[in-house]
């Protein structure tokens, strides 16, 4: 074989290799992307009736808490909700909530936001490029409300039924110009002293291309580490970490009780602490079901994610030092109502998208500081107004 002919072949074996990392990039990103398939399901239909809390008065006296719970239904505007308050029979606990407004949605640099720019500017009070989280729009890192709440001895967790690096739950702690570098992002979670989180993810911790293992990272930093929320009774340390699926959870007909379960003890676990705590809870999937235009799927999330907004109301009740912030990041489908019937838990519905839309999306509060929460508002000032209720100050960069 002569040389020329040896350079062709290692060129082209060079190529090959090329070409075969760049596909497996191309899949795994796709995996963790691929509840966006047209789906198209027109109806829900309601096995049952869940049950609501009731009597909450409008608690706006004082303007401080100690405790923040804020719960972002991705992807849940207004049809989204009165289309699970129709199939639970004209009652849900969101609208149990006694404060109300609206945010707007867009990013820095497009009219309508996806979840990494929208989570970011829950999260940290800045508007960011799509595809970004954690940082401005220039790619700087900026400050979470999770990490002002660490840097002021809160105790701070993370609750999704998504993959916990996926972009809402990570901009509450991650800083990627890319929201599919999953790898980096689920290293982060080891720059932050965060009390708890619970989601799926676990091969963006210990199927690594790099080879490193942060579930041991986790343990070496005291972390209690579990892959089921059947562990959850058995894990006696502060800290905790659960990633409950290599990748994402199932939808809400397949996890069961998931995201209610680990929201109550999110927030029983949390509370053990001195100090106070801010815990994020996301109902990830409600957004899946509206980008596959499935209105059983979008639905069917919307009422589980109204199950762990119960879970929050009636701790906030009881304790009375404790803000709920239920939003979203966007509203996704275009969802409209078109027809059904309340008294038998009956929905039918039609999108006018596949992706995301530019509408404004409500925002509910109860307990101190919810009177902040009213009008229309930016997005952005969800953290602001979180920031004035902890009293924390900001420079808004790290």
């Amino acid at each position: 074989m002569d040389s020329n002919t040896q350079k062709i072949i290692a060129i082209m074996k060079h190529f090959i290799s090329v070409i075969f990392i760049g596909a497996l990039f191309v899949t795994n990103s796709f995996a963790q992307e691929n509840y966006k398939d047209l789906h198209t399901n027109n109806d829900y239909t309601s096995a049952g009736r869940n049950s609501v809390i009731s009597g909450l008065d409008n608690s706006r006296g004082r303007s401080s808490a100690k405790n923040i719970i804020l719960l972002i239904g991705d992807g849940m505007g207004t049809s989204q909700i009165y289309s699970a308050l129709i199939a639970n029979g004209g009652q849900l606990n969101i609208t149990q909530m006694p404060v109300s407004g609206f945010s707007k949605t867009y990013s820095f640099d497009q009219l309508i936001t996806d979840s990494g720019a929208g989570g970011t500017a829950l999260s940290s009070g800045v508007k960011t490029n799509n595809g970004a989280i954690g940082v401005d729009e220039k790619g700087e890192p900026v400050t979470s409300i999770l990490e002002y709440a660490e840097q002021y001895k809160k105790a701070t967790g993370l609750v999704a039924t998504s993959a916990i690096t996926h972009a809402t739950p990570a901009s509450f702690i991650a800083h990627a110009v890319s929201r599919s570098s999953y790898e980096d992002i689920a290293a982060d979670f080891l720059k932050v002293d965060i009390d708890l989180f619970i989601g799926g993810g676990e091969k963006h911790f210990d199927s690594r291309a790099d080879g490193r293992n942060l579930l041991d990272s986790l343990r070496a930093k005291g972390y209690d580490v579990a892959f089921d929320l059947l562990a959850l009774n058995e894990l006696k340390k502060s800290k905790i970490a659960v990633l409950t699926a290599p990748e994402h959870n199932g939808k809400y007909s397949e996890r069961g009780d998931y995201l209610e379960k680990a929201t109550a003890f999110a927030i029983s676990h949390l509370n053990k602490q001195r100090g106070g705590f801010f815990l994020m809870v996301e109902g990830s999937q409600i957004d899946w079901g509206c980008h596959q235009n499935d209105t059983d799927y979008a639905v069917g999330e919307t009422l589980d994610f109204d199950k762990a907004v119960g879970e929050a109301l009636r701790f906030a009740v009881v304790d009375k030092n404790t803000l709920v912030i239920v939003t979203a990041d966007h509203e996704t489908g275009g969802m409209a109502i078109t027809g059904g019937d309340m008294s038998k838990g009956y929905v039918q519905a039609q999108f006018a998208t596949g992706n995301h839309s530019a509408v404004m999306v409500p925002v509910f509060a109860y307990g101190p500081g919810s009177q902040y929460f009213t009008g229309v508002f930016e997005n952005t000032d969800v953290f602001v107004k979180m920031m004035k209720v902890f009293g924390f100050s900001t420079n808004n960069r790290k």
